[in-house]
């Protein structure tokens, strides 16, 4: 793929006027760069980089796994200066591959709608919530919809939602709205248990497996937990889906120009007592780890 200057389509002309006022509004809110324009036969959206300016914690100590701690029920959602230029992306790829980045049990609908609730009750400061609707930070009006508890939540906050609901001895991914996964795909994941979902982690071993079970066994309503990670990376790309079947590229650390980092949460849904892991992305440029506000 191509990439040109701002303001410029890949073979030079310039941009039409409307079109980066488009860029514009995308922008704000989030800092973009290195702009480029795909095929649009195959994808039909401009591509951009969104980026944060810092990640809002101390990266360096590695924790061991799982690395959990206790999370403040208030500072579980959040909104950071990436907000517009992400849920930009976020209902596009809704709109465009929702097959790709949404999937929901039927059995799972009773949870969804009360996560649906828990988050509309929750969200900081910045959202307007009425019986309809849900004004959000970045002035977009969303439509509330019983019917797709998941795919509405996708619009509104930039957290990636994940329902873990015990069936039998584990829990199982049933339902999710994952627009920015980080090296692996929905589609392989959904309805399986948590040891098959970690199934190519070289970390992840029967010890750990059975520590993260023990995890979600114990995480109580209203004392939610969480943890980060953090990895170098080639590209800023948010949503990066990749195959258990495929290789995942190596990144040296000391020379990636990005560092990509994910604020897990794991909350507790009282009445169907499914667990919510949800997914808060970082994307900065290395520059930020050096300097020390990441």
């Amino acid at each position: 793929m191509q990439t040109s200057l701002p303001g410029r389509t890949a073979t030079g002309a310039p941009l039409c006027d409307r079109l980066k006022r488009r860029f514009l509004t995308l922008a704000r809110g989030g800092r973009m760069a290195n702009w480029g324009i795909p095929d649009t036969r195959q994808s039909g959206y401009l591509l951009r980089m969104i980026l944060q300016d810092r990640i809002p914690y101390d990266i360096h100590p590695t924790p061991r796994l799982p690395g959990i701690k206790p999370l403040n029920p208030a500072e579980w959602l959040q909104v950071d200066e990436a907000y517009a230029a992400q849920m930009a992306q976020r209902r596009h790829l809704l709109d465009t591959r929702r097959d790709a980045v949404l999937a929901l049990d039927p059995q799972a609908v009773p949870a969804a709608r009360e996560l649906s609730a828990r988050v509309l009750a929750g969200l900081p400061a910045g959202f307007t919530v009425t019986g309809t609707a849900v004004i959000c930070p970045d002035g977009t009006t969303v439509a509330r919809d019983a019917n797709d508890p998941l795919g509405t939540l996708g619009r509104i906050v930039q957290e990636d939602l994940c329902l873990m609901e015990k069936r039998g001895a584990e829990h199982v991914l049933t339902g999710a709205v994952l627009c920015f996964p980080a090296s692996w795909r929905l589609d392989e994941k959904f309805m399986r248990p948590m040891t098959a979902i970690h199934d190519p982690v070289d970390s992840y071993d029967a010890d750990i497996a059975r520590r993260v079970q023990r995890l979600f066994d114990g995480v109580r309503a209203g004392q939610p937990l969480w943890r980060f990670n953090a990895f170098p990376y080639a590209s800023a790309e948010l949503h990066q889906p990749r195959s258990v079947t495929q290789r995942r590229a190596e990144v040296d650390p000391d020379s990636a120009p990005f560092w990509r980092s994910e604020r897990q949460c794991l909350v507790r849904l009282p009445e169907s007592q499914a667990v919510v892991f949800s997914i808060h992305t970082y994307v900065v440029q290395s520059a930020a780890i050096t300097a020390g506000t990441g």
